[in-house]
């Protein structure tokens, strides 16, 4: 609440004051009052009494201090009226440089109004010392500055006025400078640096002192600053290297980027003009390609490959040159240091290839080597492997010829991989491999060479036209037209065998054609002889023998040769009626023109007038009674025969045989309806008979004759064409063999005799006569001379 009260009473005492200075103010002569500045709170300041007003009414008029800014630097005490300092009052901050320092505040009466105006002079006290804004000066002061040059510097300031203001400066002692005071036109000091000795930058590039300013208070306050003078110099020194000549040494094989060598210069004179740059001078476009400069360090560094086989040493002009355009020269030499970077080089001057086969001691290949480093880095060996039928050999420097050792067969090896190696003795020793690849040309040296020197060769007759059966093949270890082969058929040795119109074979591939169907019965085999020929010149050839042999096919049906089925009359034999079982009645004859299994034929009764009366022996074609005759049996008696062959599919012929039975052959009893009782005078039983036999046996004689003579032709073509495989082994039980060609395995002949005139005839059958021929055997013992007489006195053999 206390708080609340101030506050309302002094704003009601803002309000009366603007409203006493809004009323017309009745004023009152001024007074002025002097205090020192920075005196105690509550210090005496003076009595209103000295501007006559009386303590007494100071209370009752409610007398109060009052001032334009509203700041209260006087308190009025109304029961003494003494005017009292409410704080402590600084002349620096209340009028700053102003001299004098006058306050002015207004002593308000009320009833009546009244302002009285008092004067409050401030007086300085040297309460402030004398202060540099700056610290440390620094003034840059070119060496070549004339004596009495003035050099202007900070001033100090002061805050006190009068005489406690800034009075002078003073500088520490030195042998270059002394300070010289000015007066500005406000009325401000400020201190100025005369030079009063040269300076030299090499000598001594900085000074320093202390610049002191001092006010004119009792006692007087200073202040200080540093004041650095920094001596610039000028270009007056030229760089100097420290040493005039380098000479370096480095391997070829260094590294890009390699520090080659460090080239130092140094100059008396500082920044600008002490500060070096190195460059290359007069430098040729090799050493700006090769080698770089850093130009504040001076390294010198590698920045291409070297090469001591182009380039063996480098002259290199060295520039160090200051800020100011001085400069100095040193020179740098570079040896390159050779290594062995360079493996030889091979140089081929000329090449043969291919190399024909069979030559003597052939130059291959003319070439040089070359290896660029020196010393023992350049001196070479060159080498072939041992196991190629080359050689190297040396001519003049450094030139060597390959040639062949001995001659060289194409068809063992058609092309040689050799390796030139050569090898420098460097350390590390390098090498250099190079490769060729030597081919070996062919020459017409070998004939073609078949596969067998004899083919033989198998086709079925009844071959088609044209048929492709068998090839012939033969190779040739050339190359090129002197392996191509071209097959051809020679003449054959038998003037007799048409080979042009049994065979041809493909000249390209050797294939061999039938140009006729075979047929086995006519050829079973012949032979000729096949040429290859190569296309080299001069060319080559060579033979080969080929056997055909025509393979049987079962295309001939058995021929019966006995009894004759000519469509005359028919054949009849005459069996006695005394006759014993096994009794030979007849033997029918066949051939097969076949062969082989072919040709095995096989008999069988189909039919009989009376079945079980007769039988016939399937391997020999034999008819034989099976059992004793009767009067009851019939005279006549008709036979249905069967002759097969072994082939696939058989082929077999039929043969009809007629039997008579007769009582004897004396008197022969033909049950004919012609012959009663009377005898004729010529009976014609035996006309008939004769005119059979004699047809028979005079068919079977030209047989047997023709049969010899084919046999003969055969074997005479069989001794040059090759005989005919016949299977192996023993005929079946119930099969005949009748030899290779299908003929008869026997011949036979028979004697007829006929007697007259006593009614009786006599049939004399002969032995067989046997033809010098090769029989086959037929595993049984075959009775040849069996005689017997029958009732009718007809003798048989």
């Amino acid at each position: 609440m206390e708080n609340g009260g101030a506050s309302t009473l002094r704003i009601r005492q803002v309000l009366l004051l603007f409203v006493f200075l809004g009323m017309p103010p009745a004023y009152s002569e001024s007074g002025r009052f002097l205090v020192a500045e920075e005196m105690q709170s509550r210090s005496f300041v003076g009595n209103l009494k000295d501007l006559g007003l009386e303590v007494g009414e100071l209370f009752s008029r409610e007398a109060r201090v009052v001032s334009n800014d509203n700041k209260h630097h006087l308190l009025l005490d109304l029961n003494t009226g003494d005017l009292l300092l409410s704080e402590a009052l600084d002349r620096e901050e209340l009028c700053g440089s102003m001299e004098p320092c006058v306050l002015h505040f207004q002593v308000l009466l009320k009833n009546p109004l009244q302002f009285l105006q008092v004067e409050l002079q401030v007086k300085d006290i040297n309460d402030h010392s004398p202060v540099f804004l700056e610290k440390e000066m620094l003034l840059e002061i070119p060496e070549n500055s004339p004596v009495g040059a003035v050099f202007l510097l900070e001033s100090a300031k002061d805050l006190d006025v009068g005489t406690n203001a800034l009075k002078s400066y003073t500088i520490s002692p030195n042998s270059h400078f002394h300070i010289k005071m000015r007066v500005n036109p406000d009325n401000r000091k400020y201190p100025e640096l005369v030079l009063d000795k040269a300076l030299d930058y090499e000598e001594q590039s900085e000074l320093s002192f202390i610049l002191t300013a001092l006010d004119g208070g009792s006692p007087p306050r200073s202040g200080t600053a540093t004041v650095r003078v920094v001596v610039l110099d000028i270009n007056d020194n030229s760089p100097e290297f420290e040493q005039p000549f380098y000479e370096v040494k480095i391997p070829e094989n260094s590294l890009l980027g390699s520090l080659v060598v460090t080239v130092s210069a140094w100059d008396l004179d500082s920044e600008k003009n002490g500060e070096i740059s190195y460059t290359f001078s007069h430098a040729s476009e090799d050493i700006h390609k090769t080698f770089e400069i850093n130009q504040k360090s001076g390294e010198v560094s590698l920045m291409a490959s070297l090469d001591f086989e182009t380039i063996e040493s480098y002259s290199i002009i060295i520039q160090a040159t200051d800020g100011g355009g001085l400069f100095g020269k040193s020179t740098v030499r570079i040896q390159v240091v050779d290594v062995n970077d360079n493996a030889p080089e091979v140089t081929v001057s000329s090449i043969t290839s291919p190399i024909p086969e069979n030559s003597l001691e052939t130059v291959v290949m003319v070439f040089s080597i070359l290896d660029r480093d020196s010393g023992d880095n350049g001196r070479m060996l060159c080498s072939i492997p041992e196991d190629l039928p080359f050689t190297l050999k040396s001519s003049i420097k450094n030139y060597y010829t390959l040639e062949t050792e001995g001659t060289l067969d194409r068809e063992s090896r058609d092309q040689y991989n050799v390796t030139i190696t050569v090898t420098d003795l460097g350390t590390p020793r390098l090498k250099t491999e190079h490769n060729i690849t030597v081919l070996v040309s062919d020459i017409n040296d070998n004939a073609p060479a078949f596969t067998q020197t004899s083919y033989t060769l198998f086709i079925q007759e009844n071959n088609s036209p044209a048929l492709h059966f068998g090839s012939v093949s033969a190779t040739d270890r050339d190359a090129g037209a002197n392996a191509q082969v071209t097959y051809s058929l020679l003449p054959p040795q038998d003037p007799n065998l048409p080979l042009d119109s049994l065979v041809s074979i493909n000249a390209d591939n050797g294939h061999l054609f039938a140009l006729r169907a075979l047929d086995f019965e006519a050829l079973q085999a012949f032979e000729f002889r096949v040429g290859a020929t190569d296309r080299g010149a001069p060319a080559l050839s060579s033979q080969a023998l080929v056997r055909v042999q025509v393979l049987d096919a079962n295309d001939n049906a058995p021929f019966v040769l006995y009894p004759l089925q000519n469509g005359s009359a028919p054949c009849t034999e005459l069996v006695p009626r005394a006759a014993e079982p096994g009794y030979l009645v007849s033997k029918v004859v066949a051939v097969d023109a076949d062969s082989g299994q072919n040709a095995w034929l096989s008999y069988q009764l189909l039919k009989a007038t009376e079945p079980g009366l007769f039988g016939v022996w399937a391997h020999n074609g034999e008819v034989r009674t099976a059992r004793p005759l009767s009067e009851r049996d019939a005279a006549k008696h008709r036979l249905l025969l069967l002759v097969r062959d072994n082939g696939e599919p058989p082929l077999s012929a039929s043969v009809t045989l007629h039997v008579l039975l007769v009582d004897g052959f004396s008197q022969p009893y033909l049950p004919l309806p012609e012959a009663a009782a009377e005898a004729a005078p010529a009976d014609p039983l035996t006309v008939y008979l004769v005119i059979a036999l004699a047809s028979v046996s005079s068919l079977f004689l030209f047989s047997v004759l023709a049969f010899i003579a084919v046999r003969l032709c055969r074997r005479s073509r069989a001794g040059w064409g090759g005989g005919v495989s016949v299977p192996e082994g023993h005929f079946p039980g119930h099969l005949v063999d009748v030899s290779g060609m299908g003929t008869l395995s026997q011949s036979y002949q028979y004697e007829v005799c006929l007697t007259g005139g006593t009614g009786t005839n006599e049939f004399k059958f002969l032995k067989p006569i046997i033809p010098n021929l090769p029989l086959h055997d037929t595993g049984r013992n075959v009775e040849e001379n069996e005689n017997f007489r029958n009732s009718f006195g007809v003798d048989i053999q």
